[in-house]
């Protein structure tokens, strides 16, 4: 298994493009700088009226599947 850090800072309006049809996948970067790619219905439930602000741990197993996606703080 593997862990990832990372920290999100995203305003509203760039949140609704996350409903967007056609949009299933975002690419953010870990505090280490490796790109992961990760299903947008992991980030709609931490949409908030200011848009996603926190810290956020993000564990993957061996085969590349998401065992936990959460928020820190």
């Amino acid at each position: 298994m593997q862990t990832f850090y990372f920290t999100l800072s995203l305003k509203y309006d760039l949140c609704e493009r996350l409903y967007l049809p056609g949009i299933n996948t975002v690419v953010i970067t870990a505090d280490n700088g490796k790109r992961i790619q990760l299903p947008v219905k992991n980030l709609r439930p931490h949409v908030s009226p200011i848009g996603i602000k926190g810290r956020f741990r993000l564990t993957i197993d061996n085969e590349n599947k998401i065992k936990s996606f959460e928020k820190m703080a």
